[in-house]
Parts: structure tokens; C-alpha cells; sequence
């Protein structure tokens, strides 16, 4: 998916993505933030996969991830922030959870700089929604399955499987593990191997040799059977991807 030299095969905001040292790279500044952005694949819109990347997150305030099975959205309202039901945190089946949002700092930067604010207009044409293996470096949300532009947000946090039944609130079908415990396997400020398994409605994430989470998509109003693969930033800080490989179903 990725030739580690440039960007051929990928389309997104060259001003923002780029390669460095073997990796696709972004980076978000207090002074010159993002925004939420993504880079695009143009290898398609793959329904079964599995597909393997590495991933390196810096700095506490960044968050990013791999969309697969997405499509184009409207672009996000200024200063809002991604969120929905789902099942909260070791909260049981009935939980409400959802990504941080809201508006974020106020005043100026740590630098003493103005704070800057992002154009969500300069990059509507790659702003992505659907599912995506999510990962953050403050490690609350890596592993988990996120679903942006849709009302579903967070569906399985990291330890949790989940099902989806139309007209009905996510189910817990299974415990995969202390959540805590689980987050002890992500690896901060390093390259972490993400895994995601795509098979019909049943879609896995896997960190690091371990699963973090699976959801058991059986809601025909809202499954996505194939879709736009996507690499992400949005806060501040540097994400950094690469290693991307992908294996269709035949």
C-alpha cells in the first residue's frame, strides 16, 4: 500500500501529509493545527481484508487510527469534537460512551503563540466517516471501534465484544479482557503493529499480538460491507504510519 519513499497511490493535503524517514507522516502544532484529516488510499474500496500497519503516535494529545470501509462526509462543524452511544468503559451493555469533545484549550499556546485555528473547507474533500481501528497518545481509546459521521461513535471499547442489532442498543457479547491490563500491550511514543481483520460483519482490531476488540455488525440499517481505507491525525502532536499491507479476500 505504501512504497516507503512517497505518496503515490494516496491522496489527501500534501501540505500536511508527507514522508519522512520511511513513514507517512503528519503533524499537528498548537499553533498550526489540523483540524481532523485524513490521508486517502486510491487501491479501492475493499470489503474483506486483512490489512497490517504500523503505527507510532507522539505526544499525549494526538489522536488518529485507520478508517477502512469509510466513505466522504461533510466536513465537521468548528470546534466540535467526535463522540456517541456505545458502551462506556467497563460500564456493562447499556453504558454511554464517547470520544472527547467539545472545544477544546483556550488561550494561548504553551509557546506564548497564538492558539491557531483549523480549516475544516481546506480539506472537505478527504474529511472521512465510518469504522475505524482508533489509537491515541494518551492510550484511552487505542484498539477500540470508532465509527465517525454516523451516530454511532464508540461501538466496542478496547476489551469489549460487541453486537449491533437494528433498532437495538449494543449488546456485550464478551469480555476479551481488563482494559487496563489490555493497555499495558500499546507501546507510547514507539511503533505499534495495528491488525485489523474485516470478514463480513465481523470486524477485529488487534494490537501488538492482542485483541483489543471485536464487533459483530448485525445491524442492516448501518453495515458497511466495503469501503475507502484512510489513515487519520486530529489534536495536537505527530502520527507517523508505516509497514501498510493489505490481503484481499479472493
Amino acid at each position: 500500500m505504501f512504497d516507503g519513499q512517497s505518496l503515490r497511490g494516496w491522496d489527501g493535503n500534501f501540505d500536511i501529509w508527507h514522508v519522512e524517514n520511511g513513514a507517512i507522516v503528519a503533524e499537528s502544532t498548537c499553533e498550526k493545527p489540523t483540524g481532523t484529516v485524513y490521508l486517502i488510499w486510491q487501491g479501492g474500496e475493499p470489503g474483506d481484508f486483512e490489512l497490517k500497519a504500523e503505527l507510532k503516535a507522539e505526544g499525549p494529545g494526538v489522536n488518529s487510527g485507520i478508517q477502512y470501509r469509510s466513505f466522504i462526509q461533510q466536513p465537521p462543524a468548528r470546534g466540535g469534537g467526535g463522540g456517541g452511544a456505545g458502551l462506556g468503559p467497563g460500564a456493562g451493555p447499556f453504558g454511554a460512551g464517547g470520544r472527547a469533545g467539545g472545544r477544546g484549550p483556550a488561550g494561548p499556546c504553551p509557546s506564548g503563540q497564538p492558539r491557531g485555528t483549523p480549516n475544516p473547507a481546506a480539506n472537505a474533500k478527504w474529511n472521512m466517516g465510518g469504522p475505524q481501528a482508533d489509537f491515541d497518545g494518551a492510550n484511552r481509546y487505542s484498539g477500540q471501534y470508532y465509527e465517525g459521521g454516523t451516530s454511532r461513535g464508540i461501538v466496542a471499547w478496547r476489551g469489549q465484544m460487541v453486537r449491533t442489532e437494528e433498532g437495538k442498543k449494543p449488546r456485550l457479547l464478551a469480555t476479551l479482557g481488563d482494559r487496563d491490563e489490555l493497555a499495558a500491550y500499546v507501546k507510547l511514543n514507539d511503533w505499534n503493529q495495528i491488525h485489523i481483520i474485516a470478514r463480513g460483519n465481523e470486524l477485529i482490531h488487534i494490537l501488538n499480538g492482542h485483541v483489543m476488540s471485536i464487533l459483530i455488525d448485525d445491524d442492516p440499517a448501518k453495515f458497511r460491507k466495503n469501503g475507502l481505507i484512510g489513515v487519520q491525525i486530529e489534536g495536537t502532536g505527530k502520527v507517523n504510519f508505516r509497514g501498510l499491507w493489505i490481503k484481499m479476500a479472493q
